[in-house]
C-alpha cells in the first residue's frame, strides 16, 4: 500500500469521480485508475462501485475512507513537524510546568524569547512532575520547568536553575506572628497548609519537621499556592512556600517569617528528554533559559 494510493482513493471518494479527480491531481486518468485497482487486489475487496464515469463509494469503501483519510492527516502532521525542528522561528513550542510551582521569573524571560522568535506559538500543560516525566517519555512533552528536579531517570535529564527559599507564612492575629526568625521546633502543635503527596514542598516540610522532633498535623492538602494562602488568611492553618510566591497576591491578612534554626531551600529546574533531540524552537528555549537563569544567579551572587 502506497501513499499515493491513499491520496488518489480520497480525492476520486470526494468527487466521485475519476476524471475529475485525475485533474484535480494533475495525474493521468489511467494512472488513478489502475493505482485503485491496485488498492482493492491488496485489501480483497471492492472500494466502489462503478455507474459509468462516475463511482460510488462501498460501505466498505466507507469505512476504508475514515481510515484513509486519518493516515494522510498525520502524515501531513508529521512533515509539518519536521519542517518545525529543522526551523526555530516557526512552530508550536510545548512547555510543562510542574503543579505548584512560583514563575514569576519565567514571565520576563518569555516575553525576551518571543521577541527574538515572534513566529512561535506557545502550549501549556501542568501538571505534577510525574506526569509530566510521562509526558516525555512518551514525547508529547520536551520541556518542562518543575521541581524536585530528577537526577538519576533513566528518560529525562534534569538541571537546576536556581533555588528558592521557603518562608514561614502566619494570619496576622497569630500568637508568633510578631517574630521575624522563627525555629522550627516553635510549630509543633501548629496545623499546617500544604501541598499534597508528591509535592517538593510537602516532603521539605515533613522532613524538616521530623529533623526539629515531630510530625506535622495537617489541615489541608491541595495542588494550589492562592489557595494556600487563602487558607492561612482565613486562619485555617500555617504554611511554607517559596519566598518569590510570596511578592504577588498576598493578603494583609498574612504575615511572614524566616526560619531560623535550618535553612529550607527548595531546587527548580528544567526537565528535557535525554535520549532523543529536541525541535529546534524547543532547543532554543532551553538554551535562552539555562542561559538567563545563569545570568540571574550571577548577578544575585
Amino acid at each position: 500500500m502506497e501513499l499515493r494510493q491513499l491520496i488518489y482513493f480520497i480525492e476520486v471518494a470526494k468527487r466521485e469521480h475519476v476524471t475529475h479527480a485525475a485533474d484535480e491531481l494533475h495525474v493521468a486518468q489511467s494512472a488513478i485508475s489502475r493505482q485503485i485497482s491496485l488498492l482493492e487486489a491488496e485489501l480483497g475487496v471492492s472500494l466502489f462501485w462503478r455507474e459509468g464515469r462516475n463511482v460510488r463509494l462501498t460501505p466498505i469503501g466507507k469505512v476504508f475512507l475514515e481510515h484513509a483519510e486519518k493516515v494522510v492527516l498525520e502524515i501531513d502532521k508529521a512533515k509539518q513537524r519536521m519542517h518545525e525542528f529543522l526551523d526555530p522561528d516557526n512552530g508550536t513550542v510545548r512547555l510543562g510546568f510542574s503543579t505548584g510551582l512560583s514563575v514569576q521569573t519565567f514571565s520576563s524571560l518569555l516575553a525576551q524569547f518571543r521577541e527574538k522568535h515572534p513566529g512561535l506559538e506557545y502550549q501549556f500543560v501542568q501538571g505534577t512532575p510525574g506526569y509530566l516525566i510521562r509526558l516525555i517519555e512518551n514525547g508529547e512533552l520536551e520541556l518542562a520547568l518543575a521541581s524536585p528536579v530528577p537526577d538519576d531517570h533513566p528518560a529525562v535529564s534534569g538541571e537546576i536553575l536556581y533555588m528558592e527559599k521557603l518562608m514561614l507564612l502566619f494570619r496576622r492575629d497569630h500568637p508568633l506572628s510578631g517574630q521575624k526568625m522563627i525555629r522550627l521546633a516553635q510549630l509543633k502543635n501548629e496545623r499546617f497548609i500544604t501541598f499534597r503527596e508528591g509535592f517538593s514542598i510537602r516532603e521539605i516540610l515533613f522532613a524538616a519537621c521530623r529533623k526539629s522532633g515531630f510530625e506535622p498535623a495537617i489541615a489541608f492538602e491541595g495542588e494550589d499556592m492562592e489557595t494556600i494562602k487563602g487558607l492561612v488568611a482565613s486562619g485555617t492553618g500555617v504554611a511554607i512556600l517559596p519566598e518569590p510566591a510570596l511578592l504577588f497576591n498576598l493578603s494583609e491578612e498574612i504575615v511572614k517569617a524566616e526560619i531560623s534554626d535550618m535553612e529550607l531551600m527548595r531546587p527548580v529546574g528544567v526537565m528535557i528528554p535525554k535520549k532523543r533531540e529536541m525541535a529546534a524552537s524547543e532547543k532554543a528555549l532551553y538554551t535562552f533559559l539555562t542561559s538567563f537563569y545563569d545570568r540571574l544567579n550571577r548577578f544575585q551572587r
